[in-house]
C-alpha cells in the first residue's frame, strides 16, 4: 500500500473512530474500565467499622483524635491491545475483511482510552511476538498504531494466543486493560496464560469472525487454501457429510473457547464482519460496568 493510501485509509478511520469514541463510547468505557489502582485523597475522622490499617497517625497525634486515610480510584489506566496478525486475518467473505475490522475496533477503543488519558500500547502475534509498541499516551502515538495494523506485515502466519499472554505477562508488570483481538482459529491451548493474565491484568477478548468461516456454503467443486499454513487443495461442497464436517469444527472450536474465557472469569464479545460492531462493544462495556 503507497503513503498517500495508507494515510487516507488512517484518516478514515480516524474520522470514524473518534467519532464513536467521543459520542457513543466515552461514558461506557468510562465505567467499564476504571483505574485499579487507590490514590490517597483526603483525611477524615475515624467512623466505627473503618479498618485501622487506615488510620492517619501524623494526624491522629496532632489532633489527639483518631483520623483515617481516604482513598479515591485512580482513573488513569494502561490499556494494551494484543492484535492477532495471522494469516486468518485477511479473509472476509462477507462485509469487510477481519484486519479491517480489527483496525476500526482497535482505533475506537485507542481514541476512548486516550480521551480518558490512558497509555495505549499493542502486542502483534502471530505463532511469535511479531512487534511490541509500548504504552504512551496521544493522538499521534494512537495514529502510529493505526497505520501499524493496515500496514503491518508479519514474519508468520501461524496463531498461538498463548505467547502474546505469557509475553503480556511477563512485559506488562503494572496492572492494564487488556484487549485480546483474534478470531481464535487454530490457537492451541491458552488456559493456563488466560487465567494468569486475568489475574495480573484486567483481559477482556473480542472475536471476529466471518460467516464463512462457521458455516461451508454450497457452490460444488471450489479450489481453497489455508491462510495459515499455505495447504491448498479441491474440495467438493455439494457434499453434505464434508459441509456437516465443516460445520461441526467450528462448533467444536466455539464450544473451546466459551469454555475457556468462563473458566478464566474472562467477557467475550463474538463479532461478525458483516455486523454491527458498535452495538457489540457497546453491550461488552455495559456487561463490564455490571460487575
Amino acid at each position: 500500500m503507497d503513503t498517500k493510501e495508507l494515510l487516507k485509509k488512517v484518516r478514515k478511520i480516524e474520522i470514524k473512530s473518534r467519532g464513536l469514541s467521543q459520542n457513543i463510547f466515552a461514558g461506557e468505557y468510562h465505567s467499564a474500565f476504571k483505574g485499579r489502582g487507590m490514590m490517597f485523597s483526603e483525611v477524615r475522622e475515624y467512623l466505627y467499622g473503618d479498618d485501622i490499617r487506615d488510620i492517619d497517625w501524623n494526624v491522629t497525634a496532632r489532633h489527639n483524635k483518631p483520623y483515617v486515610k481516604v482513598y479515591e480510584e485512580e482513573r488513569e489506566l494502561t490499556v494494551m491491545l494484543l492484535i492477532d496478525v495471522s494469516g486468518s486475518r485477511n479473509f472476509g467473505a462477507n462485509g469487510q475483511l477481519k484486519k479491517e475490522m480489527m483496525a476500526e475496533i482497535s482505533a475506537t477503543l485507542a481514541f476512548s482510552s486516550i480521551q480518558n488519558n490512558d497509555k495505549v500500547g499493542v502486542i502483534f502475534f502471530s505463532d511469535k511476538i511479531e512487534k511490541f509498541i509500548p504504552p504512551q499516551k496521544g493522538r499521534k502515538h494512537i495514529l502510529l498504531i493505526i497505520r501499524e495494523i493496515i500496514n503491518f506485515i508479519p514474519d508468520n502466519k501461524a496463531t498461538n494466543v498463548d505467547c502474546a499472554l505469557r509475553f503480556l505477562n511477563d512485559a506488562i508488570k503494572k496492572r492494564c486493560a487488556a484487549f485480546l483481538i483474534s478470531d481464535f482459529i487454530n490457537s492451541g491451548d491458552y488456559q493456563k496464560s488466560m487465567s494468569i493474565a486475568n489475574k495480573k491484568h484486567d483481559l477482556t477478548a473480542i472475536q471476529l469472525y466471518d460467516k464463512r468461516d462457521s458455516k461451508m456454503p454450497n457452490v460444488g467443486l471450489i479450489r481453497v487454501k489455508d491462510s495459515e499454513t499455505d495447504f491448498d487443495c479441491w474440495i467438493d461442497t455439494s457434499s453434505k457429510r464434508l459441509r456437516k464436517i465443516y460445520d461441526k469444527a467450528w462448533y467444536d472450536q466455539q464450544q473451546k473457547l466459551n469454555m475457556t474465557v468462563t473458566r478464566c472469569g474472562v467477557d467475550i464479545a463474538s463479532i461478525a464482519t458483516d455486523e454491527d460492531y458498535v452495538k457489540s462493544l457497546l453491550g461488552l462495556f455495559k456487561k463490564r460496568s455490571l460487575h
